[in-house]
């Protein structure tokens, strides 16, 4: 069974002012006060844009290689409120696409969305019940944010036709800049955030997986966790994720919040992503960070054994982002992703060769 699975997919701002139903420009940004402002920051890097855009036309050419490759189940990271509100949370970076761009992600065939990050309730309490209700009108399926504390603890169910379910659980903890009000309670709306990543944290998410799993069900654990920035995996992250796949049940760990791709581990013929980095953002043309190429974004494919839940093999994409599209990435940009990405993942016995093709990565033990 083939999943996708990507890092944030941050559609707000200048993305949503390039396609065909922008919401209103206005920011509350230190330097920036237009999202609008995003387009023409990248029309300075890249060349004019031909606005609006297709909803399907930012996904590019990972289009292809879903038609391709037809995983099973598609799950993304949305770190975007999808709202009119103008409710601003008091933050200073706020995403938010519209109800009518939020189209986009049907174009993708995306199946499942999580939403316990730093930015779904950039718009408020508002702007989360209309995020949920939107997603439920697309028929995608979400997790991690909702009214209350239950409804944000309670997994997505996918099912794959294969007479399982994958099951995605969706967290996130204070370090990815998840304030701590956000959290939902018993009785008012939130994310379902962590208070650590404690042995009594590991031994109450274990316990809510296992209660709440079927035996047969392929088990995604999504967390938002760390900073934007930075190769360093804390040993708190180590302890947690393998923890779940050694007591878990849990096939894939989908880290994220980084902007960059971090490494991988396989373990116990299980898989953790520590950081899928970005997807799709509005980051062109503006400066710092560089060295670590958020715009070359990965598309995540394994192949998971319906019968034991087990890694069979994993297949990574690499893409870049230009002119708010994934395309492919040059040879330099290909080769760079797979030195520093085998370069990372090889702390944890983990090697990344390019495929025969030089389209994709190969992840294996070493």
């Amino acid at each position: 069974m083939r999943l996708f699975l990507c890092g944030d997919v941050m559609l707000g701002r200048g993305i949503d002012q390039a396609l065909p139903h922008p919401c209103h420009p206005e920011l509350h940004e230190a330097y920036v006060q237009s999202a609008a402002d995003y387009v023409r920051l990248a029309e300075d890097v890249n060349g004019t844009l031909r606005l609006p855009l297709d909803l399907s036309s930012i996904w590019g050419a990972a289009l292809d290689e879903l038609a391709e490759r037809r995983p099973a189940v598609r799950i993304i990271n949305l770190e975007t409120a999808i709202t009119r509100s103008d409710d601003f949370a008091s933050k200073g970076i706020n995403y938010r696409l519209s109800p009518e761009n939020a189209l986009c992600l049907i174009a993708a065939g995306i199946d499942c969305c999580t939403l316990a990050n730093n930015h779904v309730l950039d718009f408020g309490p508002e702007g989360l019940r209309d995020t949920v209700e939107a997603l439920d009108r697309l028929g995608i399926r979400s997790a991690g944010a909702g009214n209350n504390r239950e409804r944000a603890r309670q997994p997505a169910f996918l099912a794959c036709g294969l007479g399982n379910r994958v099951a995605v659980f969706s967290y996130a903890i204070g370090s990815s800049g998840v304030p701590d009000d956000w959290a939902a309670t018993i009785d008012s709306p939130g994310v379902n955030l962590l208070p650590d990543l404690s042995e009594s944290t590991i031994t109450s998410v274990i316990e809510h997986i296992r209660s709440t799993a079927a035996a047969n069900d392929i088990v995604v654990v999504s967390i938002h966790w760390g900073p934007n920035w930075g190769y360093h995996i804390p040993d708190d992250h180590r302890r947690f994720a393998r923890a779940l796949v050694d007591d878990g049940r849990v096939s894939i760990v989908h880290g994220h919040s980084s902007h960059h791709a971090q490494a991988i581990e396989i373990r116990r013929n299980r898989l953790i992503l520590y950081g899928c980095g970005d997807f799709l953002n509005d980051y062109e043309g503006i400066s710092g960070h560089e060295d670590y190429r958020s715009d070359l974004p990965l598309m995540y494919l394994p192949d998971i054994n319906p019968a034991t839940g087990d890694l069979a093999s994993l297949d990574l994409v690499p893409l870049r982002v230009r002119r708010f599209r994934l395309e492919r990435p040059s040879e330099r940009d290909f080769d760079w992703m797979r030195s520093t990405l085998d370069r990372e993942s090889r702390r944890f016995g983990t090697g990344v060769t390019a495929g025969a093709s030089r389209r994709s990565l190969k992840v294996a033990p070493v």
